[in-house]
């Protein structure tokens, strides 16, 4: 069993000991603390509402059913929008004017997670503190429920994905009689969550008459490990590989990253979806570019090709958009597919992902594979090492950047090393006695390479 507590949210295995993995009492315990610190923030006038969405997991009911009775136990009312992705949620806060949010998903984990995503008034994830907060109530005595007479009630509110797929279609960026004139064939696979039900309704509002539906049943039983990565797309990628549709577009369970396949059933890659719209967004509206540290160079190179500026962030959606806000980014977000178009919302958004990237592709007149080959070439390679417990990680960190005094060095989160065609991304982690380390080159075997010669680095520092 696990169970993970973090800024952004709770996330565990379902069942298990309290304490040990996400059951009823951990799921009660921290809705019960997230609603205490909205209690508290809440402003004069505004509406003791919170909005609560859900992926399609099997445990999905009865952690909703938890979730939304806590909810009016401490005195809240609750619009639950039911099966919706992650940024329908989000865009739900907003648009109830609601006090925050919760998102009931674990994301891109495996059938048997859950987990509550935790969202403020603006419809965007806790900040460090907050998300702090949250944890240190959880374990205080400070958690008061409501009386009788201030219990809150649950309302049903359904209309989000339709209201969503409109306020795609309604970006200026986004032009659906170029998708529909050039009568694409598109292939989704939406891994048995809602993203099968989201996603074909968008391509359909944007004139797709031809789609090919994988896996978009929202069952909640995945069909295979949900994380939309090469290893797991063998599905899709062998029915593309024959050249019958023009594009492929995977989805994980909350529908906050995207993955694209070529028309000859090859990967795309997660890097250069955020690369690819930032490209066709700039073109049109100059401006700031945000990415994490661990995500490709080739957004900065893209960037700069159009005349602007690029600048990293901390990894974490949070601060991305920290960084989005503080530089008026037009387009930023993660090199895992995820999207954040502030045009839109400040959250990524898959929805928002196809929509650009089906207009930047009809304006070109490419093919998908074309467009991949005008970017610059890199790949990342994931390594780690691993430590035992008495080795103090920070030092080792401190003494790398010693090491590399002479280089371009970042350390906001970990220590990211810049040289001239290539970097690496030292991280540790937080749940166990290892250093991840992130490494891009022109090739893999340069980006391996890298990762090695800096693991030698690190034997010798010990």
């Amino acid at each position: 069993m696990a169970l993970i507590k973090s800024i952004s949210g709770i996330r565990g295995t379902i069942g298990g000991v309290p304490g040990e993995g996400l059951s009823p009492l951990d799921i009660v315990k921290f809705t019960a603390a997230y609603a205490t610190l909205i209690s508290r923030n809440i402003k004069e006038g505004q509406p003791r509402l919170i909005v609560v969405g859900r992926d399609a997991r099997i445990s999905g009911p009865m952690v909703e059913s938890l979730v939304c009775g806590t909810l009016t136990a401490m005195g809240f009312d609750v619009v639950n929008i039911g099966l919706a992705s992650t940024p329908t949620t989000e865009l739900a806060v907003t648009g109830e004017k609601a006090a925050g949010g919760i998102i009931l998903t674990a994301s891109h984990n495996p059938a048997q997670w859950n987990a509550l995503k935790l969202l403020n008034a603006s419809g965007e994830f806790l900040n460090d503190a907050e998300g702090k907060e949250v944890l240190r109530i959880a374990d205080s005595d400070e958690i008061v429920f409501a009386p009788v007479t201030a219990l809150g009630h649950v309302y049903k509110n359904e209309t989000y994905d339709r209201r969503h797929i409109e306020s795609v279609i309604a970006l200026d960026l986004v032009d659906a009689d170029a998708i529909a004139k050039a009568d694409f064939t598109v292939v989704v696979d939406a891994v048995n969550s809602v993203g099968g039900i989201i996603i074909p309704e968008l391509l359909r509002a944007l004139g797709v008459k031809n789609i090919i539906e994988l896996n978009c049943e929202a069952t909640g039983r995945f069909a295979h490990t949900p994380e939309p990565i090469p290893q797991n797309l063998t599905q899709i990628s062998a029915l593309m590989a024959d050249g019958k549709a023009d594009v492929g577009f995977v989805v994980d369970p909350d529908v906050d990253r995207l993955a694209i396949v070529m028309e000859n059933g090859e990967m795309f890659v997660e890097e250069y979806t955020l690369v690819s719209i930032a490209d066709y967004v700039l073109s049109h509206t100059p401006g700031s570019t945000v990415s994490n540290l661990s995500s490709s160079r080739a957004l900065r190179d893209v960037t700069e090709a159009h005349g602007c500026t690029y600048s990293a962030a901390a990894v974490g959606e949070v601060n991305v958009t920290t960084k989005m806000k503080e530089t008026g980014a037009v387009i930023g977000g993660e090199g895992n597919g995820g999207v954040i178009y502030p045009a839109s919302h400040y959250g990524r958004d898959a929805l928002v992902g196809v929509a650009l990237f089906l207009t930047l592709l009809a304006k070109s007149g490419k093919t998908v594979s074309e467009l991949r080959a005008g970017y610059p070439a890199y790949e990342i390679a994931k390594n780690k090492i691993e430590l035992t417990p008495e080795i103090d990680v920070d030092a080792i960190l401190e003494a790398v950047k010693s090491r590399f005094a002479g280089e371009r060095i970042t350390d906001i989160d970990g220590v990211k090393i810049d040289f001239a065609d290539s970097w690496v991304h030292l991280r540790k982690s937080n749940t166990e006695p290892i250093i991840r380390i992130y490494s891009e080159a022109h090739t893999m075997a340069e980006a391996d390479a890298l990762a090695e010669s800096i693991k030698e680095v690190i034997a010798s520092l010990i």
